[in-house]
This record gives structure tokens, sequence and C-alpha cells, in this order.
């Protein structure tokens, strides 16, 4: 997320302890996840629509059967039909109203929920990674200082040891006598030293024995809200389909809806064809509007394919695989990196888990890397967000994508440097960038030193 207000610039107007292998691998797949199959709308159902707050009395508009201009035209010749068709189309015009709203306010809620357990979960996943640091390091100190007070034993063995006590008290000449103690008074400085290198050894074990400890039960939460986390993440995935599924339904059914009913109440001599022939050239305007968004999309992508390189930390372009295979997945230039930061707005973390790259509202936002997309919806501070899965437990995520700007839906296969969406700033943003993350088996790891390693300056 930003931690700058960023200036418009060339696009659009302004949008609104380290883990086992064994560990990893009872959580994470080499190659993800692929959900789709298990995300389509037809498979959510009302019930689990009702755990976001949708009742079953609201969900007429997706089993309705809407009236045909047929029906219209026959229920004008008969005023108690009219009537009756009347109250049904403006039912059916609510019920549509209703669920865009209902099912859009608890696609957000879901995408808030996991963005909750996202947080807790990379936040859990660093702490556990931080524990078994510290464990190792200490683990190392106790290492290096046991084979000090091995050192120090063994020169005090050289130098003789207790019998120099009964060499001491044998001897005839006052000269070697003080020698001896000047001998003694240094192993006594040995054996002292020595007790105090051992105590810092035994320490320093005791110490790597408990934060291993703690490392293993910081583990085990992260694992446990790694799972939280993935349910939150399928459920607010099927919440954005089911809301997409209300939305597709009104654009499709509702100003047909309104045509009929107008008809219906109208007056005036003006006949049902008259108003098929106006919906007819209002369809027919739609979709040439449709087609003309879809040519200038893709005049705006070969355009900044064209235009971008490989792009450097200050600033540059992006979409250009290297020879790794991975590309940089916006241009501009870095505006926050990677780590703990002052909060650049109330509700925005305090630890950045990506990087931001800035290039004005509207820019491309590129595939890192070939893969399947596993999700894409509203995220909570993340805002509009899109998860990619590359294999070999790597994946990548896009944050703040403009309203309207994915251009890529989950279970499909992208290759790098395909657009999948354009910059903007919702969520907890304060201008437009795209908000990047890597993940290493689901926790987020740092983007810049892990595209750096890859040919690729963030």
């Amino acid at each position: 997320m930003n931690d700058e207000k960023y200036p418009v610039e060339a696009g659009e107007p302004d949008c609104g302890c380290g883990p086992t292998p064994g560990e990893r691998s009872r959580l994470w797949t080499p190659d993800g996840v692929t959900r789709r199959s298990a995300m389509t709308i037809g498979a959510l159902s009302v019930a689990a629509l009702g755990v976001f707050g949708i009742g079953a009395g609201t969900t007429a508009a997706f089993a309705a059967s809407y009236p045909s201009w047929d029906d219209v035209q026959k229920a004008k010749a008969n005023q108690a039909a009219k009537a009756g068709e009347v109250t049904r189309i403006k039912g059916l015009i609510q019920s549509l109203t209703n669920k865009v709203a209902e099912t859009k306010a608890a696609s957000e809620k879901a995408g808030d929920e996991f963005f909750v357990a996202q947080q807790k979960f990379f936040d859990a996943a660093q702490q556990a990674d931080d524990l078994q640091s510290q464990a190792d390091e200490q683990a190392k100190l106790a290492d290096e200082t046991s084979a000090k007070a091995g050192q120090v034993a063994t020169q005090l063995y050289r130098k003789g040891g207790e019998d120099s006590a009964l060499e001491l008290f044998f001897s005839g000449s006052a000269a070697n006598a003080d020698g001896l103690l000047s001998r003694l008074g240094t192993m006594d400085k040995l054996l002292e030293y020595n007790q105090s290198v051992y105590d810092n050894a035994v320490a320093a074990r005791n110490s790597a024995q408990a934060l291993s400890n703690k490392a293993k039960v910081a583990r085990d939460e992260r694992d446990r809200l790694q799972k939280v986390a993935e349910q939150k993440m399928i459920a607010a995935q099927q919440a954005a389909d089911a809301a997409q599924a209300a939305l597709d339904e009104s654009e499709a059914n509702l100003t047909t809806l309104q045509a009929q009913l107008a008809a219906l109440q109208d007056t005036t001599a003006k006949t049902v064809a008259a108003y098929q022939e106006g919906e007819r050239i209002r369809k027919a305007a739609e979709e040439k509007r449709r087609r003309e968004e879809a040519a200038r999309r893709a005049r705006e992508a070969a355009e900044a394919a064209k235009n971008n390189g490989g792009g450097g930390g200050g600033g540059g372009g992006g979409g250009t695989p290297t020879s790794s295979g991975w590309v940089r997945p916006h241009g501009g230039h870095r505006s926050s990196g990677y780590g703990a930061r002052p909060r650049p707005c109330p509700s925005c973390s305090a630890f950045h888990y990506g990087v931001d790259l800035a290039n004005g509202c509207g820019a491309p936002i590129y595939a890192a890397h070939s893969g399947t997309v596993d999700a894409a919806f509203y995220n909570g501070g993340y805002g509009n967000y899109i998860r990619i899965q590359h294999g070999g437990g790597i994946g990548t995520g896009y944050g703040h994508i403009r309203p309207g700007g994915f251009r890529v839906s989950p279970g499909q296969h992208v290759r790098a440097g395909q657009v999948i969406a354009y910059a903007g700033t919702t969520g907890a943003s304060t201008g437009c960038h795209l908000h990047f993350e890597v993940y290493r088996n689901g926790g987020a790891i740092n983007p810049i030193t892990f595209m750096a390693a890859h040919g690729i300056s963030v």
C-alpha cells in the first residue's frame, strides 16, 4: 500500500524460525490450488449466501421468469392483466436492485474478513521466522562459546593443572616459588574465565532451546492462521462471484424491464413495437461501446508492451520478460518499500508486506510470471486484488486495482507480461499505484530482493 500522495501520471482520470519442508508441505502444495471449479456461481447456494446476511427472500431475480414483449402486449389489452404485470415487473426490478446491493455488500464484508485473516497470517509467519532466527543465532553462540571453553581447558591442562601446587610446596628455591605463584595466579584467572565462558555457553544453549520452543508454538499458530486465511479467501471469491452474477443479471434485464414497465404504464398511443425498437437501438449502441472499449484496451496494452522496458528501481517500465521468465509487474517509480514504516493513512498497515510502484491511474499491471489466477476480488485494505500461483510454492499478489479493472478471472492461466488489470486506488490507498507482493508457501517475502534475484529491479 502507498505511503504518499501520487500525482496522476499518464493514464486515465483518478479512480476511486523457518519451518521444515515437511511442515511447509502439509499446508502448501507446490503448484498452488485451483479453486475455480469450486467457485462457480451455481454452486453458491442460498444457504451459503445467508452467511453474509443475504436472505432467501431476495433471490427471486435469479430464478425469475422474465416477461416477454408478447406478455406485455397481451397485458395491455386487459386492465386486470395489465395491473398484475405492472406489479410483477416492479417486483422484479426491486429484486434485481436489492440483489446487486446485497451481494456487493456481502462481497466487501467477505473481502474485509479475508484481509484481516491474511494480515494475521503474515504477521504470525514473520514472528515464527524471527524467533527461529534468534534461536539459530543463540545455538551458534552456544557452539562457539563451548569450543572456546574447551580451548581454555586444554591450555590449563598443558600448564600442569593442580600438580602445580605440589611443585610449589616441595620447591627448594625462592625464585622457583615466585615463578610458581605467578603461574598459579594466572591459572586461577584462567579457571575463573573458563567458568564464565562455560556459563555463557550454558545460557546461550538454554536461550536457544527456549526460543526454539517459542518458534514451534509460533509456527503452529502460523499454520492455523494460514488455514483460516485460505478458507476466508475461498468465501471471499464465492461472494465476489455471486455479486458479479447479480450485477450481470441486472445489466441483462433491468433496462428491458424498465422499458416494459413504461410501455404498460403509457397512456398514449405509443405501441409496444416502438418500445422494442428503442430497446434494440439501445442494445446496439451498448454493444458498439463495448467493442470500442475492448479495442481501446487492446491498443493500450500493445502500446505499453511496445514502450516499456525492463525498468529499474528508480522508475521504468514493465511487462517485458527477462531471461529468468520474470517481468516487472508495473511501470513507474518505487514509492514505498518492504518492511516497517509509519502509517501513511489510518487504515494502512504499519508493516508493508509488498512494494509500491506508481505509474499513474489506469496504467497496465502485468503478470510477473506465468501461472494460474486463484483469486480476483475485493480484498479489504488491498482493494481490488489478484493473486497468481506460479508453482514451486511461489505466488504473487496485486492490490489497489481500479474499479472494473480486472482483466483475468480465477482459474485462468496467464503468461508472464500479460495485462491482468489496471492501476487504481481502491482499498487503503492514498493514490493510484500497484501494491505488489511475493509469497513463498503462502507467507509474504521481500519482493525487492526476490525480483532482484531474478534480474528485475522494482
